[in-house]
């Protein structure tokens, strides 16, 4: 009888322990700052944008560097709305974005692939014509170089046709009238999330980031702090 009761209770606290680990190491490694490097003329605005749970990075549509609505096409939108001043990027598992509009719709099945990282990933991409600065919403800008850098690991995201080009996804899981889905290169697991890329993506381009963090709220203590 103890065997067995030693058994379940070892069943039962290493989850616990494991999911406490790992909370720990996340809020840990969160507040460690990876420090942005010497920056010259910060000349192009950008934000960092979260929904509470998911972090964008927002770049311009238009800069001399790049027209972003020239791969990431208007028309791919339900509204095409040709006068938006801003793109979001963000990455995340496929299943998630594609199948689970709201938390009421979470498949155990979709879950699961999503923390071992056996599903595929897709790239949202929602148009903006203005954004304001709030809790959600933090400006920054960037140097051209360093954008530059910030737009290759973009484009490198995006898995691509036999042409070279990227891949949307054509469906009716759209949030609104400005945003389309594209397929992404990698995997999301418990160890890289759609925050872990963006966060990422930020020290990519030589911004302040956290070494590591899989929850929004990392990336945003960094740039409140």
């Amino acid at each position: 009888m103890k065997k067995v009761l030693k058994i379940a209770l070892y069943t039962i606290l290493t989850p616990v322990a494991l999911v406490g680990l790992y909370l720990l190491f996340a809020f840990g490694l969160s507040r460690v700052t990876v420090a942005a490097e010497p920056s010259g003329n910060r000349n192009i605005p950008m934000y960092i944008l979260t929904n509470g749970v998911h972090t964008d990075l927002v770049m311009p549509v238009r800069t001399a560097q790049i027209d972003w609505s020239k791969s990431v096409l208007f028309e791919n939108t339900i509204g095409r709305d040709t006068t938006a001043q801003w793109i979001a990027f963000g990455w995340g598992d496929k299943g998630f974005y594609l199948e689970t509009p709201t938390w009421a719709d979470l498949k155990f099945s979709t879950a699961f692939k999503a923390a071992t990282g056996l599903s595929t990933a897709a790239i949202h991409a929602t148009y903006y014509r203005s954004l304001r600065e709030g809790n959600d919403c933090i400006r920054t800008s960037i140097d051209s170089a360093k954008y530059a850098r910030l737009i290759a690991y973009i484009q490198q995201s995006f898995k691509r046709d036999e042409h070279g080009q990227i891949m949307h996804i054509v469906t009716n899981a759209n949030y609104g009238r400005t945003d389309a889905f594209y397929e992404a290169k990698g995997s999301y697991s418990l160890f890289h999330t759609c925050n872990t890329w963006a966060n990422s993506g930020l020290k990519a381009s030589g911004q302040r980031a956290c070494l590591w963090t899989p929850f929004d709220k990392g990336i945003f203590y960094q740039y409140r702090k």
